[in-house]
């Protein structure tokens, strides 16, 4: 499909120059007409340069490239996903925004990749072909959105509802990471205390003890022998959370084992709520955002299934898709395949972390237990058949938002009486283990006297 170059004037006057695709000028002009311009100019776009020139844009675009690791944060892709659409709300050229982001971008990978899609749009693409060979920055979400807009002529309406979709999910993330931020830290200062006494306190007591050769308590072996531990092998205790990361992160590299650990971490106690409702949370507004934007619906449920980030629900929104093609409905098949599936792998986590046999038993117990709830499977199943399926997801996702806020902010001010009850416990613990063999010290010193 051939790219037009035009020149057009908007309401007010102003020269708009810009770039569309279209399959003949006639088209391109009814879409330019569309936009509100009134075409002025328009020839077609060449989408070759000639070597020297090719050669001499790529240098000079290399020099001011920096060397970049990694992808774009989601806090970056968000913050250029609303200034795009501020840009393009405000009616300037598609090149010219991105050269404006570009110049006001840090060094980086966003930097670079604006400089890439900045050359591929003169060169003749698409935007959405331009961000989709920089897959670093641009995930396969964004640009099937983009396209959508593009294909509708409403790019502006599709980078708003992206950008609205990305500040959701960032406030949720943020929410979810602040309410960890308590716990983990009371956490650290507990071990930071308790290595201490372990090492330092315990064995001063221990000399003392051995030189009146007092008869210990149980309590007070216990408390020495957890003490030598530490002492002389202090080094493997946080070897013990690096091997468990790395056996994860190893048995996530096979099918089986990435259902496994997922499938724990949904189910598994306190926090495994959190995480589906996130994950619920997330996916449907995906769905929703897709839906709305014009996208397909078997290209949104891929695009869906891809950013779940969890085994369980790439599963679940595949079978969906094999469903729809098959000539199903969503909500139908979305019920049927919400099950878990037995996994040893999983087992093995649930024994492992859940106090062996009783672990099992609670497993066996969460298989009955569906991922996507009626709730759901109802609002989607409403949705198709008023065909308001984008309105009934973003509702959904509404609602489990609601649902994570609330647990979260339960979880943390439940988090609090246990991490102060619990290191409570510990301290009173080491407290009657030292002092008990003082006390029977002291009455036979006093009896003696």
């Amino acid at each position: 499909m051939p790219t037009y170059q035009f020149e057009a004037m908007d309401s007010t006057g102003q020269e708009i120059k810009d770039v569309i695709e279209a399959a003949t000028q006639e088209e391109a002009q009814a879409t330019i007409r569309q936009r509100g311009y009134f075409v002025t100019k328009i020839a077609v776009k060449k989408a070759r340069k000639d070597a020297k020139s090719k050669a001499a844009g790529r240098a000079a675009g290399r020099k001011g490239r920096s060397i970049a690791i990694g992808g774009v944060s989601s806090k970056q892709l968000t913050s250029f996903t609303r200034q795009l659409s501020i840009l393009q709300d405000a009616g300037l050229p598609i090149l010219r925004s991105l050269r404006i982001l570009e110049n006001q971008s840090k060094p980086g990978r966003l930097k670079n990749s604006l400089m890439d899609v900045c050359e591929e749009i003169e060169a003749g693409s698409t935007l959405s072909e331009a961000m989709g060979k920089s897959p670093k920055a641009f995930n396969r979400l964004f640009v099937n959105m983009v396209r959508a807009g593009e294909a509708g002529g409403a790019l502006e309406v599709i980078l708003r509802r992206l950008a609205e979709f990305q500040e959701k999910a960032e406030a949720l993330k943020r929410k979810v990471k602040g309410a960890m931020v308590y716990p983990v830290v009371v956490v650290f200062v507990a071990v930071g205390i308790l290595t201490f006494i372990m090492i330092k306190i315990v064995p001063s007591f221990q000399k003392i003890f051995s030189e009146f050769k007092l008869p210990l308590p149980l309590m007070t072996n216990i408390l020495i022998g957890v003490s030598e531990f530490t002492l002389h092998y202090g080094f493997l205790i946080p070897l013990i959370p690096t091997a468990i990361w790395l056996l994860v992160k190893l048995l996530r590299k096979f099918e089986m084992g990435r259902y496994g650990w997922d499938g724990f971490i949904i189910k598994m106690p306190v926090f495994g709520q959190l995480v589906e409702k996130n994950i619920m949370a997330r996916t449907t507004r995906t769905l929703g955002t897709l839906v709305s934007s014009g996208v397909p619906i078997l290209e949104a449920m891929n695009i869906t299934k891809e950013t779940s980030g969890n085994a369980i629900f790439e599963r679940l929104y595949g079978k969906v898709t094999e469903s729809i093609r098959e000539g199903e409905s969503i909500s139908k098949p979305m019920k049927e395949h919400s099950n878990l599936i037995f996994n040893p792998i999983c087992a093995f986590f649930w024994a492992f972390f859940v106090v062996g046999p009783l672990g099992l038993l609670l497993y066996m117990g969460r298989l009955r237990q569906r991922v996507i709830d009626d709730l759901v499977v109802n609002m989607v199943d409403v949705g198709e058949e008023t065909g308001e399926l984008d309105t009934m997801l973003y509702k959904v996702a509404d609602t489990y938002d609601d649902e994570v806020k609330v647990l979260t902010e339960s979880l943390v001010s439940l988090m609090e009486p246990i991490l102060i009850v619990g290191l409570g416990l510990m301290i009173g613990f080491i407290v009657i283990a030292l002092f008990l063999p003082l006390i029977a010290l002291i009455n036979s010193l006093t009896g003696g006297g």
